[in-house]
């Protein structure tokens, strides 16, 4: 008895085919690790401008590397390009707002406050579009550290919490061991001094609080806020093939940072003698993979 072979051909044939088509329709494997941001204040970083240019402390004004104890940001946007208008990125992360106190304002109860060289946001990388990107911003909040100031004759170690985002919505916070109440909404510039368990609090000038944005020309930043532009050293490019984490740091410059109008002239922070904060603006964000 003879068998055709035709049937058995069309067969296989078929499922070949079957098997073709499922291969071909299987989804691609989701990359694996996160996108992990650690910040890093240098004391040694070059100093800029409004601008990104290397600054100088002006005449008149004095200025200390202040030592930092605590860092919160609002926003984190990767830029494809110096073209991109602030919220036209990829904004990977954004805290929480709030209206309790009758405007649009971050809501520090809420808000991420770490310490140097710690993570302060992570983020699946699957979730983070595909793309190059050579700057990122970063919307500055909070900053924390100890100053040195002189009263008296004698040099004294105080604490100063600044709020530089460009509204804070405050309950109360604590600046090293005082609490302070406000319950209301506070502007770019807002800070409050401890020493010697007592605290003082006040506002720097309207404009006055520095806020690098090295491509200020083709990408300007909404006044009043404190959207920190910095390049990558190296583009950040994510393909969704990566198989770990991405460790990206930011490193702010803190060089300078704590400014102050120095009315005697004599270089040093003299609260009692009616030195006033004029500037309390980071000076310059550098971005690199670890």
């Amino acid at each position: 008895m003879k068998f055709s072979v035709l049937p058995r051909l069309l067969t296989l044939l078929l499922v070949l085919t079957v098997v073709s088509s499922c291969k071909k329709d299987d989804p691609q494997p989701e990359p694996e690790g996160n996108l992990i941001f650690k910040v890093r204040l240098d004391p040694n970083q070059e100093r800029l401008d409004n601008l990104g240019q290397p600054s100088t402390v002006p005449a008149g004004n004095a200025a200390q590397t202040p030592t930092f104890r605590q860092f919160s940001a609002h926003v984190i946007e990767l830029a494809p390009n110096a073209l991109t208008i602030p919220g036209q990125g990829v904004m990977v992360y954004q805290g929480a707002e709030t209206s309790a106190g009758g405007d649009a304002a971050v809501d520090f109860d809420q808000a991420n406050v770490v310490a140097p060289d710690e993570t302060i946001f992570s983020i699946p990388l699957a979730d983070v579009p595909t793309g190059t990107y050579p700057y990122v911003r970063v919307s500055v909040t909070y900053q924390n550290y100890d100053i040195q100031y002189q009263a008296l004759g004698q040099t004294f170690t105080g604490t100063i919490a600044s709020f530089v985002g460009f509204n804070t919505y405050l309950t109360n916070y604590t600046v090293n061991a005082e609490s302070v109440t406000v319950n209301d909404d506070r502007l770019q510039g807002y800070w409050a001094f401890e020493t010697l368990g007592q605290v003082q609090t006040g506002q720097a000038p309207p404009g006055a609080t520095t806020v690098p944005n090295p491509i200020a020309a083709t990408s300007p930043i909404p006044p009043g806020s404190c959207l920190v532009t910095g390049e990558f050293t190296e583009a950040l490019e994510i393909t969704h093939t990566e198989s770990g984490d991405v460790v990206v740091v930011l490193s702010f410059s803190v060089n300078n940072s704590f400014e102050w109008r120095d009315q005697d002239g004599n270089g040093t922070y003299d609260p009692l003698d009616g030195d006033l904060v004029v500037d309390m603006g980071l000076r310059g964000l550098q971005a690199y993979t670890e």
